[in-house]
């Protein structure tokens, strides 16, 4: 008889917010120190997604809804086959959030993490002048401004990145992941 064939255990980390919250840097951190451990880790970042997955989808709600969608199904086949699963996507909509969730839970744990940072705080961050644009008019349905963000209202992991540099966040999602079994401490 063959031996039995185990895999660990994988789960997906999605980490929501409005553009310029923090979501990509303190997920960098998350999966450096999850490879660091010995992880196998993927990442599903929102900008990358929409280069190469989901390339002609527009910022409309069905638009945005279909990517997001896209990302949970992605992110339940990796954490499926055993991946730790890194997602960063402003992913406004809490239904839509929640069908990436239900996707995923059928087959591994899911961990919400709402990187929250004030709109205020996210127009000073923005670098690429995007919010000044949207403000004027130039970038309709941008989140935040002409389109809705809709924060979890439930959301296992809240990191404020006003208050806490992104190691210290990247920290705090370690930590749940150790306090929930899915890592082991370090």
């Amino acid at each position: 008889m063959p031996p039995a064939h185990t895999r660990p255990q994988g789960f997906t980390v999605w980490l929501t917010g409005l553009s310029g919250a923090g979501k990509t840097t303190v997920s960098h951190l998350v999966v450096d120190e999850l490879e660091r451990r010995g992880l196998l880790v993927e990442t599903l970042d929102g900008d990358v997604v929409r280069t190469h997955l989901s390339q002609g989808l527009g910022f409309s709600k069905e638009d945005r809804d279909t990517n997001i969608e896209r990302i949970g199904w992605v992110a339940s086949r990796l954490a499926r086959a055993g991946a730790a699963v890194v997602v960063s996507a402003i992913s406004p909509y809490a239904v839509t959030r929640a069908t990436a969730r239900a996707m995923t839970e059928e087959f591994a744990p899911f961990v919400e993490v709402w990187v929250r940072a004030s709109l205020e705080e996210c127009t000073r961050r923005d670098v690429k002048g995007l919010y000044a644009q949207a403000i004027a008019g130039e970038i309709p349905e941008f989140t935040g401004i002409s389109a809705p963000y809709e924060p979890p209202d439930d959301a296992e992991v809240v990191l404020d990145t006003e208050r806490h540099e992104p190691a210290e966040s990247a920290a705090i999602v370690i930590a749940a992941l150790e306090e929930r079994g899915l890592v082991d401490a370090a």
